[in-house]
């Protein structure tokens, strides 16, 4: 834009008009104009704020700190002080001196436009990168609050299945522990009944009763219950002590022979009632007394074999079979002779 050049001082003084210019219209009377008044009055108005604005802008731009400014050089190395570069580098000091010179309104503008873009950018910049700082410490934070989460849940579901596989093998020691209870119960139960059945069995033939040893063995009587043992002291005994084994039963439950042999004595016998004598094989004596009667009174018989009954005759206080067991003519224990012919009594 052209700038309309600024009157001299001199050029403004008192106008006074020439004979030429005052020079009347013939036949009229003309007033005086004074030519360019306006014109010059508006050019001076236009100047006066140009000025006012130039010295604005050089205050303006000599008040803020100088700042160097990199501007590429478009008018080939015109004005300005060039790096090694080759760019043009103008300070704000620099574009306000122009101005002031006279370079042209156009210069000091761009000037004083250039650093106030570049600061924007700067700023501008700087804002952006602050807000993405801040985006990317959130999403951060975001991340780590649902990696948070994530453990926690985590550990909560841990939590809940050791909770329930406790239970769960609680529960299951708790069946296998009533299992085995029940187990133990039936187990002992069985035990019983085969125990009953057992004493049934004993009570109605007796412990061994008509069976056999793997010798030939068999056990006196059957219904049995001792008694009176080997050797127990006494004064009811005419030697003062027991000499015999004592098996109380019902009158009338059969005597058998304990073993092989030959009946040599069958009859009464004073306190022993009833008696028979048995003689085994080896020599062993067997003598059955206080019976009620007498099915053998001689000749041979088998193990097993019913030779009597049980009864209450001589010197007794109930009905039994009082057994005596004698060797070279002495008495031994009934109890261990039959124990060792593998009879359990």
């Amino acid at each position: 834009m052209d700038v309309q050049e600024t009157p001299t001082a001199g050029a403004w003084g008192e106008w006074n008009p020439t004979e030429d210019s005052a020079r009347p219209l013939r036949g009229k009377h003309r007033v005086l104009k004074q030519r360019g008044g306006l014109a010059r009055s508006s050019t001076v108005l236009g100047v006066g704020v140009i000025a006012a604005v130039g010295a604005g802008g050089i205050a303006t731009a000599q008040d803020r700190p100088q700042v160097a400014i990199s501007m590429p050089d478009l008018l080939g190395g015109g004005g300005g002080h060039s790096d090694s570069g080759g760019d043009t580098v103008r300070t704000a000091g620099a574009a306000a001196t122009d101005s002031g010179t006279g370079t042209g309104t156009g210069v000091a503008g761009g000037a004083e436009t250039a650093p106030t873009a570049q600061q924007g950018g700067d700023a501008g910049a700087a804002l952006l990168n602050r807000i993405l700082l801040q985006a990317e410490s959130q999403q951060d934070s975001d991340h780590a609050q649902a990696r948070a989460d994530a453990e926690r849940t985590a550990r909560e579901a841990a939590a809940q299945e050791a909770k329930a596989q406790k239970e769960a093998a609680d529960k299951e020691a708790e069946t296998a522990r009533a299992a085995a209870e029940q187990a133990a119960a039936a187990e002992k139960e069985a035990a019983e009944k085969a125990a009953a059945e057992q004493t049934a069995t004993k009570a109605a033939t007796g412990s061994g009763s008509g069976s056999q040893s793997a010798g030939g063995w068999s056990l006196p009587t059957s219904s049995y219950t001792l008694t009176s043992h080997y050797g127990v002291a006494g004064s009811m005994w005419s030697s003062g002590y027991h000499t015999g084994l004592d098996f109380a039963a019902p009158t009338g439950t059969p005597v058998k022979a304990v073993g092989s042999g030959k009946v040599i004595s069958a009859g009464w016998s004073g306190a022993y009632g009833y008696r028979i004598v048995l003689k085994l094989d080896d020599g062993t004596e067997i003598w059955y007394c206080h019976l009620s009667s007498m099915s053998v009174t001689s000749g041979s018989v088998g193990a097993g074999e019913t030779i009597g009954r049980v009864g209450a005759t001589g010197n007794v206080t109930g009905a039994h079979l009082h057994l005596e067991v004698r060797k070279g003519g002495s008495t031994v224990d009934p109890l261990a002779w039959l124990g060792s012919k593998g009879l359990d009594v």
